[in-house]
């Protein structure tokens, strides 16, 4: 598996949560076990105890993506930087379940569930995860979504650094209403310039009479 694989563990967990709509879908254990993925054998440590550490691991994580999109380099390092300090992960050589055409292992790095609790282990991973990609990728990769009110956070993957959304939904939300948008702009100018019109000619006639 690979390192840059699990920087989504981190999009997961802050996208629990949607400030701009008031939702909040980290409610119950099993909500919390869904975010481990296929690594059940973690999401079973999940306890009562998880819900509120997770909630915090989440609005620290969305401080780094709030840092970003604002541009502060320094801040998103630093706070992402405090959580690999407190999540320590532990790599490890891994080649189970892939195997080459002959066999043999396909050697990769994979990182290893902290022990203590469900949390630590979930944050480790998301916080390795996050650093990798912004390591490789750089900060401004990482992103929240421009459609009001949505926020959702998102990683950058494209060529040109172009992502704005972070669903195609979104992107048509958004693309919608900026033309709607023009086009009453357009009306409104439209409707401006006649009336502009209607006045030029009446102040003509008045003053011919």
């Amino acid at each position: 598996m690979e390192l840059a694989y699990y920087s989504d563990y981190a999009v997961r967990l802050v996208n629990t949560e949607e400030p701009g709509r008031g939702k909040d879908s980290l409610t119950t254990v099993d909500a919390v076990r869904d975010l481990f993925g296929v690594q059940q054998s973690a999401a079973r440590r999940a306890t009562d105890a998880d819900l509120t550490r997770f909630r915090g691991v989440r609005a620290r994580l969305r401080s780094v993506f709030d840092a970003a999109d604002s541009g502060d380099e320094t801040l998103a390092v630093d706070l992402l930087n405090s959580l690999l300090l407190e999540f320590p992960v532990s790599p490890q050589i891994s080649g189970h379940d892939h195997r080459d055409d002959d066999g043999r292992p396909l050697w990769h790095m994979h990182l290893a569930d902290h022990p203590s609790n469900a949390t630590a282990g979930y944050a480790a991973i998301a916080a390795m995860g996050l650093a990798f990609h912004l390591t490789e990728y750089g900060v401004d990769r990482l992103g929240l979504c421009q459609a009001a009110p949505c926020r959702n956070a998102y990683l950058d993957t494209s060529t040109n650094r172009s992502r704005r959304y972070c669903s195609d939904r979104c992107a048509t939300r958004a693309n919608v209403a900026a033309y709607r948008a023009r086009k009453r702009a357009e009306a409104d100018r439209s409707d401006s310039t006649g009336r502009s019109a209607e006045n030029a000619h009446a102040a003509t006639a008045t003053s011919e009479r």
